[in-house]
């Protein structure tokens, strides 16, 4: 299973440290170009490579972790989806204000996945801040939970194996429009908790 990364800031460069903790391969792109990323690949060693957007856009799963306000940009003219997983790690707020973007009622998740025709999109790894997603989530004699939602159940229990695999502890809220919302940020009253499950 190939897995990239587009987007490169607080949360992007967060979920790449988890991967490669872990001795997960990926690829994580911006866009400014490979290039730019130079110290953070070396930072993380030879599990976390650089390439461009289109490059990452054909992973078998992508994280999709960019600045709402550039979101729709970032995957106009990508290749074709095809049922591709995409893990939406976004929140609708805008930077560097965090107010809330008004969707019009709809969940933001289910915004997202119009932008990506085809995709089979997972909301997960959104819900806690940058920094604690980047530490260890074996805390509290117990491990962190992380949440995520989707509308396909196979692409959702490859994200719970990943979860897993990364060391979190999963829990599936359903839907991309029923449970997602619960998770999106603002408005959804999981965001930021950062729970610990023991079992």
């Amino acid at each position: 299973m190939n897995i990239s990364i587009i987007g490169a800031g607080a949360i992007g460069s967060a979920i790449a440290r988890l991967l490669s903790r872990a001795g997960l391969d990926a690829s994580i792109a911006n866009s400014r170009g490979p290039a730019s990323l130079a110290a953070l690949t070396t930072e993380l060693g030879p599990h976390i490579t650089a390439v461009s957007v289109e490059e990452a856009a054909k992973a078998d799963v992508v994280f999709l972790a960019v600045q709402w306000g550039r979101l729709a940009d970032a995957v106009r003219g990508l290749p074709a989806w095809n049922g591709r997983i995409v893990i939406d790690a976004n929140n609708a707020i805008e930077a560097p204000s965090f107010q809330a973007v008004d969707l019009g009622g709809r969940a933001s998740s289910t915004v997202v996945a119009g932008l990506l025709p085809g995709a089979r999109v997972v909301k997960a790894f959104n819900h806690l801040v940058a920094a604690l997603l980047a530490t260890d989530p074996q805390a509290e004699g117990g491990r962190r939970v992380l949440f995520y939602s989707g509308d396909d159940a196979d692409a959702k229990q490859t994200v719970a194996k990943l979860i897993e695999q990364l060391g979190y502890a999963g829990i599936d809220l359903g839907t991309l429009d029923g449970g997602g919302r619960l998770a999106q940020f603002p408005g959804g009253p999981l965001p930021v908790l950062n729970l610990v499950r023991h079992a």
